[in-house]
């Protein structure tokens, strides 16, 4: 039922070490495969491979929040990136 990713809460995007999306965590900075990022991980919904995301930083007046398939994220964005 689970495919093991790890939820956390809180604001990760200044974080310095990337991830897998296999440990993804609410809050974490992504790239998708497409190579468009960074966006910041608002959801995660394991038990359908989905999660929730938003283009980051955010805009003025926030940022619109939509879904992906977990297999669309390329990595986590580490301070390198």
């Amino acid at each position: 039922m689970s495919n093991e990713l790890t939820l956390a809460n809180g604001s990760h995007c200044d974080q310095q070490k990337s991830r897998s999306a296999m440990t993804l965590h609410q809050g974490d900075c992504i790239k998708l495969r497409s190579g468009e990022g960074p966006f910041q991980v608002i959801g995660i919904d394991d038990d359908h491979d989905r999660c929730w995301i938003r283009q980051w930083p955010l805009e003025p007046d926030g940022s619109p929040v939509f879904e992906v398939a977990l297999e669309q994220i390329s990595s986590a964005i580490s301070e390198s990136d």
